[in-house]
Parts: C-alpha cells; structure tokens; sequence
C-alpha cells in the first residue's frame, strides 16, 4: 500500500478505487505564481519569474509575482481560473474518500475562498478553517518614503513616513477541513461506527507530548514552531509536527492517507511515522527522488503513544 507516484495528480486519482481514503492531507499550489509549478492562469505576461533590479541583492523574494492589481485586465481572470484548476480535480478528490473522511488543504489566504467553493460545488462539506500561526514569515512590505526618496520627491518622502506598500506580515496560513458527506438519513455516530470516520480525536492529541513537539494547540487555532529538519527540501515545505497533528486528530493506525501534490513528502513521513497507510503523488522528478530518499531513510521516527 505504502507508495508515491511520480506523475501529474489530476490524472493519477482517477485510477483509484471510490470510498477507499481515509483522509487526504495535501499542501496544494496556491495560485500566487511564486515558482513556475505555481502559475495557475493562462496569462503569463514575458516578466512573469523574471528579476527587477531591486531584487538583485535580497536574499529572498528573487523572481518576480504579479502586483495585487495585475498588470492588464486580463489579470482580473486570475482568480476565477484557480476556482476552475481546482475543480478539476476536486469531484475525484470526493468520489475516493470513504463517507465522513476529513480533507485538509493547505491553501494561500488570497484565494483560499476559491478553494473553498470549488471544493463545495463538488459536493465536499466545508467544516471549518484552521488558522495555523507560524514563529516566523519572510516579509517584503516597501516603505512609501523609500520610494519617493529614488525618485527624489521630498516632499512625500517626508509626509509619508511610516508608510509602507504590501501586505502585513503573514503569520497566519489557513488549512481548509472540509468532509465527505455520510449518508443521509445516519448520523455522524453511525458513520463513526461503520466507516471509523468522522470524529476528532481529542485525547490523542492532548496526551502524546511526543506528537506535540513544537505544537501549541488552542481549539482551531494551531502555533507551530519550525524546527531544523522542516527547511531546505521545498520552497514551500511544512512543519512534520504539524502533519503530525492533522493525521491524528482524524485517522487512526492503519488508514490510509493520501496525498496528491506532495512537495517532498512531509505528509508522507508523518504518517509512516504514526503508523498509517501512505500514498504520495509528485509530478516534480527531482522533488520525488527526495520523498523516497527521505522515506527509506533510517533516522525516521516511529512515534509511539
């Protein structure tokens, strides 16, 4: 059962069997163009990925995004076409998972709501969403004054003090929970006690302090420290503790966990780790041959409750 697939998601799902997933946990791309994997839109424009001269000495934020307002009308489109690249694979998302089984994405707060409605008119229920705060964010917010100070204009570099152009620090990423439907007419107790699916599991979380390494859970809110090991394998990559917690608050030994755009695999070692049943998908060959270096490897931790 134990695999990853080297191949592109939206196809591979469609050769799974239906109600056979106990959960899917997966890091989708958000839509923002940070990398080439992440352009979701038709509209590229030629400076799309290309590097302005302020760039060139930052260490981070090296290529460069679309602005808020877009550069044309056409990039208003923007975000209806993530609503649509979601849709394409959200109804096979739905149609694998058993009745009752949780999926969370991981998705960029701009067009996290696109998510959510793609995900909704596939039919998925929209259960709540997990305001995950992270110890530290780059941040790349502009002073006003800066900018008038290059281009020489006093008068508002003076008046504009303390200003700044972007957004606020992002601490907050939000994960998505949403659930397959359970058949009508049953209740989510029946569900649980005939798919063993549908509930939370509390004391699971509560009382295995090694699962809550760098954790502070507070109801739906969730702090989570980085540590070492949670760095270097994908520009986007994310803590294993808090994969860790997501596995276990809804799945138990032996289920199955899948997920579809696995990065470098941190979902997947979570769930070796817990004892569950994995299948990863990663179309990137380079980034496949690091989740199957990383799940062979010996230094993986098997926690134990």
């Amino acid at each position: 059962m134990n695999q990853v697939i080297c191949g592109d998601s939206i196809a591979e799902v469609k050769h799974f069997p239906s109600d056979f997933v106990h959960l899917i946990l997966s890091d989708i791309p958000y839509g923002i163009s940070y990398e080439e994997w992440d352009i979701l839109h038709s509209n590229t424009n030629s400076a799309l990925l290309g590097m302005s001269p302020a760039q060139m000495n930052r260490p981070l934020f090296k290529t460069r995004g679309k602005p808020l307002n877009g550069w044309c009308e056409a990039d208003k489109k923007i975000p209806y076409e993530y609503y649509e690249w979601c849709r394409q694979w959200a109804g096979e998302w739905l149609r694998i998972l058993k009745p009752g089984a949780s999926c969370f994405v991981f998705a960029g707060r701009r067009y996290a709501h696109r998510c959510i409605c793609a995900l909704e008119d596939s039919g998925f229920i929209f259960k709540d969403m997990l305001a995950w705060q992270k110890d530290s964010a780059a941040h790349r917010a502009q002073n006003v004054s800066s900018v008038f100070a290059r281009r020489k204009d006093r008068a508002n570099q003076k008046k504009w003090q303390g200003w700044k152009i972007g957004n606020l620090r992002p601490l907050f990423e939000p994960i998505l929970w949403f659930m397959k439907p359970y058949a009508i007419g049953t209740t989510l107790t029946d569900n649980i006690a005939q798919n063993e699916l549908g509930g939370f599991n509390e004391w699971a979380i509560k009382s295995n302090p090694l699962l809550n390494r760098g954790l502070e859970v507070c109801s739906n809110c969730i702090k989570c420290k980085t540590e070492r090991g949670d760095r270097g394998l994908h520009p986007a990559q994310k803590p294993l503790s808090l994969m860790r917690y997501l596995i276990e608050l809804t799945t138990l030994e032996g289920q199955i966990v899948l997920d579809p755009f696995c990065g470098c695999g941190s979902s997947l070692q979570a769930a070796k780790e817990l004892k569950r049943k994995y299948i990863g998908i990663e179309r990137n060959p380079h980034y496949y041959q690091i989740i199957c270096k990383r799940l062979q490897s010996k230094k993986t931790e098997i926690l134990e409750a």
